[in-house]
């Protein structure tokens, strides 16, 4: 009989691990089990084509079902997987009883916290995940006049600035005192807020969501600074681990309520694997466990725990958290932490920043950049960096991570060479100036 992995779960990790157990064992039997009519979509791409940037839901597929039949793997669609016998290596599928493995994967992604308000019942509330339910949600946008976006998450972030362009009056309620307050700096958010007011958004900052109002449907949300009438609320509360099946199997589950996980991806149990949302992954530096992290992390944990699973041998790393979004007419992004995260962990740090352009400060296009880099008092090794501009912050985030990865320092950075042309990049880098900048700071202040 060939290895059979069993996979729960059918978006970026799962699907990722599918093609994982093949790479390793072509022979391999995969099953997948989707909840959803759909597998390996971008739900990631569903607030552009809420904005129009995106011109339809089509877009975001990225493979046929066919294509899936022609590749081995076996995928059942609509179909919950309600529990997990380890002992016997068995799972409960609805509509099919008991379904044996060898191996099992478990990629049960996210769900957002419940707000914990009255009202939660009520219709007109939009969790923003599926894209059947998205594609009905598109056309009732058409008639939404007013609409609130709760919690300033990155996906509240997506949403506020996607509404905003679609032409609906957009109000963002958040408990904190600017957005993106767990993972981003207010210096860099301040010119997305700025940009928001332009595009007509209302920010209810330190405010305190209590409750969604209405006969059936959302009429209003009650909040600490008064009722805001709406058609329609968008629920971006925090992501959490969909870890139930996995706790319910007697898995070792984290701190954060994600299923813990070794380098190969493996749980505490032998033979079965985790990975995306569900799962904790390491901070590189701090060894605090993370959780929620990209789609791009998911789909890479999904490929080694599938390579384990059919029987090869990759390994996972801690993460450097590489990060970037749109933001208003901003584009954002960082790597490993800023001074909000590190001033929160107890982390000594000296910085270095600088504004700087994204290409000839005479070619057409230029856009600024702002480059903010944390250090390692004494050693200088970076550790973090947080950037806001026009464009080229996706390309300077990844290779933030990696120099904060392989312990690179302010001195390294200040002298690293950079691509000049003027309609690509500028003659002073502004990853160089900013390094420049803290090490000039440093010798003023007789540190260095």
């Amino acid at each position: 009989m060939p290895h059979k992995t069993v996979i729960v779960g059918g978006g970026a990790a799962g699907l990722g691990s599918a093609g994982g157990v093949k790479a390793a064992n072509p022979d391999a039997d995969v099953v997948v089990y989707t909840e959803y009519e759909d597998v390996a979509y971008s739900p990631c791409g569903i607030p552009y084509v809420h904005g129009k940037e995106i011109p339809d839901f089509e877009k975001l597929f990225l493979a046929t079902k066919e294509q899936y039949v022609q590749a081995g793997i076996d995928v059942h669609y609509e179909t919950a997987v309600t529990g997990i016998d380890t002992t016997a290596r068995t799972v409960r599928a609805e509509g099919e009883g008991v379904v044996s493995y060898d191996t099992l994967i478990l990629a049960t992604g996210f769900d957002y916290a419940d707000p914990g308000v009255p009202g939660g019942d009520l219709g007109g509330l939009y969790y923003v995940k599926n894209i059947r339910r998205a594609m009905e949600w598109d056309k009732v946008l058409d008639s939404v006049q007013r609409a609130v976006v709760i919690e300033a998450g990155p996906l509240g972030v997506e949403m506020t600035t996607s509404l905003a362009h679609r032409g609906i009056e957009t109000h963002l309620v958040d408990p904190n005192p600017w957005p993106l307050a767990e993972m981003a700096d207010p210096d860099i958010m301040a010119p997305v807020e700025e940009s928001w007011r332009e595009l007509g958004v209302h920010a209810h900052f330190n405010t305190t969501l209590k409750g969604f109002l209405g006969q059936g449907h959302v009429s209003a949300v009650a909040t600490s600074d008064g009722e805001i009438p709406c058609d329609l609320v968008v629920v971006a509360t925090h992501k959490v681990p969909n870890a139930r099946l996995a706790a319910a199997a007697g898995l070792k589950i984290g701190s954060t309520g994600g299923v813990v996980v070794d380098e190969r991806m493996a749980t505490s149990v032998p033979g079965v694997f985790a990975a995306g949302d569900c799962t904790e992954i390491p901070h590189g530096l701090t060894r605090v466990p993370l959780q929620g992290l990209t789609g791009s992390h998911a789909y890479a944990q999904g490929k080694v725990a599938g390579n384990n699973a059919g029987g090869g041998a990759r390994t996972y790393q801690a993460v450097y958290i590489p990060w970037g979004t749109p933001a208003g007419k901003w584009i954002i992004g960082g790597a490993s932490f800023g001074e909000t995260t590190a001033t929160a962990l107890g982390i000594p740090y000296v910085l270095g920043q600088a504004q700087g352009i994204s290409r000839a400060r005479y070619y057409p296009g230029v856009k600024p950049v702002k480059v903010k880099l944390l250090a390692e008092p004494g050693s200088l090794k970076l550790i973090g960096a947080q950037i806001v501009g026009g464009e080229g912050i996706k390309e300077r985030a990844d290779f933030l991570a990696m120099a904060v990865k392989f312990g690179m320092t302010l001195h390294d950075l200040s002298t690293m060479e950079n691509v000049y042309s003027p309609a690509i990049g500028a003659l002073n880098e502004p990853i160089v100036v900013a390094a420049t900048n803290g090490l000039d700071e440093l010798r003023k202040a007789g540190k260095l």
